[in-house]
């Protein structure tokens, strides 16, 4: 019973070093936030032309409406927006073509596939539609995105910095299909982002996140162009580091956008979340490991059956902490974020990820099946059999 105990009192302790850590963010959050947007410098006082390219898969939930966010931006310079598709017959191309329809005098245009070969689909289509692009400045992000209207002046005055190569952005979620991406939208806001403020306030990282890469094509090119990222699974950090190694910093300014969850069951979530996981422990294994500290709740729910006492005052403190987190994402962007109910359901789920996370070796991203392979790169399944998966177009 002893060392059944000195279990229960273990993971009670590691879940109090979770609930410190949570304070510790909140700290971080209010600290990032508090600094000021970026201006742009004199010589670059101007807005720039600034070419928005979206590689676009599938029907999401208000694909077209979050799109539309790129388009309603304060930004005083001309804005092309370039779509990109696999197929024509891709589902996601009606939205599109509303999107030209409600937006006559936009600049948008639209390249039917085929994407350029290679494992990574995205990378594939940013490629092919780089012929499209007409600006220096280029912006990509994911189709789930959606913007604020000073979105573009924020991004492009930090773009504009000395020294500065690639523009990021972070994010919350914002579950459009159901509880579950309810959940999904919880475990963005609370968990990921947060963690994210926390490297950043305190130099622990220089993230590239697939939400905004903003860079000049002379960057760009510096790089390899897209197609140097071809069969690369984290395609954004790569990009990151590779912009990183030119002697040029990443910048991150003080906002938040939002991720449109698409995920409507558990099966889509689960694997939507333990790509995430996965490509995770692959660029930094002893993090990844080391981060189970980061999860007060599931630790004192796992402590409980063991040393109910210290397990009852550990998930106390983890429920108090996990909520004072939550309630400064709120604070500090304005907008509800995600249900506070999916805090523990998302906490959960997340820890269960997190544990296959270690050792699985396959994921699936957009129906196709990647295989990961040395240096975090992947290989996938025919190109006949991705496009089987592809479903007729759902009505916009």
């Amino acid at each position: 019973m002893h060392g059944i105990q000195a279990i229960g009192v273990t993971l009670a302790a590691l879940s109090g070093v979770g609930s410190a850590y949570q304070l510790a963010l909140v700290h971080a959050i209010r600290r990032f936030f508090a600094q000021p947007a970026p201006q742009p410098a004199p010589q670059a006082a101007q807005a720039e032309p600034v070419t928005l390219l979206k590689p676009l898969y599938g029907a999401e939930p208000k694909l077209a409406v979050n799109l539309a966010t790129f388009l309603a931006q304060d930004h005083d310079a001309p804005v092309q927006m370039v779509c990109g598709i696999n197929t024509p017959e891709d589902s996601a191309r009606s939205a599109v073509e509303w999107l030209v329809a409600r937006h006559p005098r936009a600049d948008i245009a639209l390249n039917p596939g085929p994407r350029l070969p290679g494992a990574n689909g995205k990378i594939g289509n940013l490629a092919a539609m780089m012929p499209l692009a007409k600006h220096d400045i280029l912006i990509l992000s994911d189709s789930d995105m959606v913007v604020q209207p000073d979105y573009l002046a924020t991004v492009t005055a930090a773009l504009a910095q000395p020294g500065v190569g690639l523009a990021t952005c972070l994010y919350i979620g914002r579950g459009d299909a159901g509880a579950w991406s309810e959940i999904g939208a919880a475990m963005i806001s609370f968990q990921q982002t947060p963690n994210m403020i926390f490297a950043l306030a305190h130099g622990l990282a220089q993230p590239c996140m697939g939400s905004t890469i903003a860079l000049r094509r002379e960057t760009l090119d510096a790089i390899g162009g897209f197609e140097a990222f071809a069969d690369v699974l984290a395609d954004d950090h790569a990009m990151g580091a590779a912009v990183t190694a030119q002697g040029l910093k990443i910048a991150v300014p003080p906002i938040l956008l939002d991720h449109a969850g698409d995920e409507a069951t558990l099966a889509q979530l689960w694997r939507h979340f333990l790509r995430w996981a996965v490509t995770i422990r692959d660029l930094n294994p002893g993090g990844h490991v080391g981060s189970v500290v980061t999860q007060p709740l599931p630790l004192a729910l796992l402590a409980l059956p063991f040393a109910p006492a210290a397990g009852t005052i550990a998930l106390c403190g983890a429920i108090a902490t996990r909520f004072a987190v939550a309630f400064a994402i709120r604070r500090t962007a304005r907008r509800k974020a995600a249900p506070l109910w999916c805090i523990a359901a998302g906490d959960v789920l997340g820890f269960a990820i997190f544990c296959v996370s270690l050792i699985a070796r396959k994921i699936d991203w957009r129906g196709a099946s990647l295989t990961m392979t040395e240096n975090g790169r992947i290989r996938h399944a025919p190109e006949r059999e991705i496009r089987a998966k592809a479903g007729p177009a759902p009505q916009q």
